[in-house]
Parts: structure tokens; sequence; C-alpha cells
């Protein structure tokens, strides 16, 4: 059984997992507005993967007696100022979630919770993996910076490039 401090905790997570799923979904749209095809395709990919990390918590809260009790996700900005925003927002984004998993399994501690803890052990692990993505493709970005061409280059293949970094691991 799990104690109702760790269950809200996790409730807690689960929302922002899902707002997270939000927050991309709306960073495709604008891209999509935007006409680059390839970095909408990038954050709805990005969007359906938090989204399967929501369901993580959501179906091991269950699995050790506890209940989820979804909360509403909040509103997710939609106005971007350019491509490069897009990824300033996620960079922060995912550091900011990095935070909220190390307090999560910060708690498990307290709690002397060792399958939280052990289970939030992938969490950790992919949120290094979400910042260096991140902090990656918006280098490319700066890089690029003024060339629209260059960037153009950048969305045609960004797919390409999430694609072979999930195939390494």
């Amino acid at each position: 059984m799990i104690s109702e401090k760790m269950q809200k905790a996790i409730n807690d997570q689960i929302n922002a997992e899902f707002y997270s799923s939000y927050f991309y979904l709306s960073m495709a749209a604008y891209c999509e507005s935007e006409n680059y095809k390839g970095f909408a395709e990038w954050f709805r990919l990005q969007a359906e993967e938090e989204r399967t990390h929501g369901f993580k918590l959501f179906d091991y809260l269950q699995e050790r007696g506890g209940r989820v009790i979804l909360k509403a996700i909040e509103e997710p900005p939609s106005n971007f100022k350019s491509v490069k925003d897009t990824f300033e927002q996620t960079l922060e984004h995912e550091r900011k979630v990095t935070s909220l998993i190390n307090n999560l399994n910060k708690l498990a501690i307290e709690e002397n919770d060792y399958a939280t803890q052990a289970h939030l052990q992938w969490f950790i692990s992919e949120q290094v993996e979400e910042e260096a993505t991140a902090e990656d493709i918006l280098n490319q970005i700066k890089m690029v910076e003024g060339e629209p061409g260059s960037l153009f280059y950048i969305d045609r293949h960004i797919v390409g490039q999430r694609a072979s970094s999930r195939e390494s691991e």
C-alpha cells in the first residue's frame, strides 16, 4: 500500500505529465501553422511520449493500491515568437519536470518507499535524456540563426534525428 502523501504527489505528477503533453501539442500546432512540418511532428511525438509517461505513473499508482485522482489540466501557452522560442521553452520546461521528479524521489526516500524509488529511476534517467535532447536541438537552431535554409534543413531532418537517437537506447 502506498501512503496518502505519496499518492497525492504521484497524482500531481500525473497531472504534470499530461500538462506536458498539452504543452508540446500546443507547440506542434504553432510549428504546423508556421509551416515547420518536421518540428510539428517532433512536438507531436513528444506530446505522445509525455502522455505515455502520465499513464506509466497512472498504472503504477493503481498497482500499488493507490487511487488516481485526475485534476484539470492547465491551459498551455499558444503564442510563440519562433521555433527557437519553442525549444527555449522546451528546455526550461524539461528542467522543471526534472525538478518535479527529483522532489518526488526525495519524498519516496523520506517515506522509505523503496518500490516508488525504484519506479522513479526510469523517470530520472529519462529526464537526463529529455534535457540533453532539448539542449542539442536548441543549440543547432542557435547555430543557424539568420540562415533560413539551414533552419529548413533541420526542420526536414528533425524527426529522423529523433528516431535514430531512440534506436541507440
